[in-house]
């Protein structure tokens, strides 16, 4: 099992200095990764699941990253998730492999097709048919990162005759990890995804979504040269080493923990600290 830690560019992390003192402590620690959220606009009314309040600070997942790689050496730096319907492709695929060279190879693209109507529509983009979009807007992106003379001809995007330099330094590109827990999303995660994300799942939950993954697999097919399906889980409520293994029979390879960044940063810290003995540290 691997663990992770979510939300270090939220709230009390939106500081670079709280954001830099838990990222070093979580690499020192054992974690593997760390892991951004986005949220360009939210409404002033929010529908439930209330994962944030309209004021909360979020900052800029790829801008956080960058930041974070030069004050990390090690740790991945995943984004769970970017909207992805809500960006440009062309100027997402340039962001991301720039943030891919600077970190030295460190980046897992975590994509969703989003799910608040008000955000979509602040930034003109609609809800229908988003699911679509986002699936066109990952294929123009892999086709910049790995064909020799980039060119995509789709109903959203349509290129030819350019080259984007850099190419990201992980080949054939840096793992790409689809979240959602719809049918539409399993399906996405077999054929395009290196991985899939779960937020906020009890072991309940997380059964139905492999068993919902597995059902996907014997259906679709998967792109040539994807591996096994890593499968990462950010838990509803707070874990110990039990839980985890449960986690760790149901088939989950990664555990995402929530670090309280609503807190001060000194009680962050001492999240981070107790996790890795309680979890990662040896018994």
């Amino acid at each position: 099992m691997h663990y992770g830690l979510y939300g270090i560019n939220q709230n009390t992390l939106g500081s670079p200095e709280a954001a830099t003192a838990v990222a070093k402590v979580a690499e020192d620690a054992g974690f593997d990764s760390i892991w951004v959220g986005e949220h360009v606009v939210l409404p002033e009314s929010l529908t439930p699941p209330p994962y944030m309040e309209p004021t909360d600070p979020i900052l800029d997942p790829i801008v956080a990253l960058s930041f974070l790689a030069a004050h990390t050496h090690k740790i991945l730096l995943g984004t769970g998730v970017i909207i992805l319907p809500q960006r440009n492709p062309l100027v997402l695929a340039k962001e991301l492999a720039s943030l891919d060279v600077l970190s030295r190879g460190r980046l897992a693209f975590g994509l969703g097709v989003g799910y608040l109507e008000p955000e979509m529509r602040a930034i003109g983009i609609p809800m229908e048919n988003r699911g679509t979009r986002s699936e066109e807007y990952l294929k123009a992106i892999l086709a910049l990162w790995t064909q020799p003379s980039p060119v995509f001809s789709g109903r959203f995007v349509n290129f030819d005759g350019i080259q984007a330099y850099p190419r990201p330094v992980q080949r054939p590109h840096p793992p790409i990890v689809i979240g959602g827990r719809s049918q539409a999303a399993h399906r996405r995660a077999i054929q395009y995804g290196d991985g899939w994300y779960g937020f906020n799942l009890n072991l309940e939950e997380t059964a139905e979504q492999i068993a919902g993954l597995q059902k996907a697999a014997c259906n679709y097919i998967r792109c040539p040269g994807l591996h096994e399906l890593e499968i990462s889980v950010t838990p509803r409520d707070a874990i110990n080493r039990e839980d985890a293994r449960q986690y760790g029979e149901l088939g989950v390879h990664r555990l995402i923990l929530k670090l309280p960044h609503n807190s001060p940063i000194n009680e962050i810290l001492t999240f981070v600290r107790s996790a890795s003995i309680s979890l990662i540290a040896p018994v």
